[in-house]
């Protein structure tokens, strides 16, 4: 077991800062989400070899380890420019990824194909069906080269992307059918991924490699009335990436069914709210995270 920092809320850190930050608030592994430095959203990243050497170089030195990157790029696009442009990306990830001895890559199954994005489409074209056969085709290209350098891609459901749930995502992976594409599992995401906790986690044994630790509030549980989304009548997905404990997520019933399904990958605490107190709030995540690990599997 794994247990990571997804450094978002210190972003503002240089890449040798932050590993040294890291392993000051008690973490050994970083998750390395997207960051102007390095995996750049939607665009190429800005990584090249003096940039590679320090930070390789910073891990080794602060003790810490990359345990997870995280590319963002249009692969389920059904724009054709955007999903070269995305395949393009992708490929000098995985080059990225072998040269930092990184096995594990996460991402999501593509924005896009949302009725409210489908709708707003001139074309008409960006359906949530256009964005699957996108990310089919996608697969075919990354799946090979996955396989052939030894990596794992973990892949999740986004509120707004063109698939929400879990059980159909597993039905994807499961097609796909190859060691290198796993699923990810993002506990803030939990209430648009079904309606039962432990069964939708349930659904993922034997693929899941990945979960990353935030709460939320239950938004379509609830009477929408716990949070304020302008203007009113909004279709945002709205979720939040908080503390434990200050939403409302099950605790106990996420970790023992990590446990009860022999779940051993990485698990990420993934704050975002706090940039005010993010060091306190990621020195919380790290004891609540490892009290929890504790309490079920030891």
């Amino acid at each position: 077991m794994k247990i990571a920092l997804d450094p978002y809320m210190h972003r503002h850190l240089s890449l040798e800062a932050l590993c040294r930050a890291t392993k000051d608030m008690g973490y050994d592994h970083i998750e390395l989400s997207p960051r102007a430095d390095f995996l750049q959203w939607w665009t190429r990243p800005r990584v090249y070899p003096e940039r590679l050497q320090s930070f390789k170089k910073a891990m080794k030195d602060h003790d810490v380890s990359l345990s997870t990157l995280q590319p963002m790029y249009r692969w389920s696009s059904p724009y054709e420019d955007e999903w070269k442009m995305a395949m393009d990306n992708w490929k000098r990830t995985i080059e990225i990824a072998v040269e930092l001895d990184n096995p594990l890559l996460i991402s999501e199954f593509g924005r896009g194909g949302s009725p409210e994005r489908s709708n707003a489409d001139r074309q008409g074209i960006h359906t949530p069906e256009a964005c699957e056969n996108a990310f089919w085709r996608s697969m075919d290209v990354l799946v090979p080269l996955l396989e052939k350098e030894g990596l794992t891609l973990c892949v999740e459901p986004h509120p707004e992307d063109w698939i929400e749930e879990m059980a159909p995502a597993v039905d994807i992976i499961k097609t796909i059918n190859s060691p290198a594409v796993q699923c990810s599992y993002i506990a803030p995401h939990s209430f648009y991924y079904g309606e039962d906790l432990a069964e939708t986690i349930r659904s993922t044994k034997g693929i899941l490699q990945h979960a990353r630790v935030a709460d939320t509030y239950n938004h379509k549980g609830s009477s929408q009335l716990r949070y304020i989304v302008n203007p009113p009548g909004s279709n945002a997905r709205v979720h939040q990436h908080l503390d434990l404990g200050e939403g409302e997520v099950d605790w106990d019933t996420f970790f023992k069914t990590l446990h009860d399904i022999g779940f051993d990958g990485v698990l990420s605490s993934c704050v975002f709210a706090w940039d005010e107190r993010a060091e306190q709030s990621s020195r919380f995540m790290r004891d609540e995270i490892q009290r929890y690990v504790d309490k079920y599997w030891k």
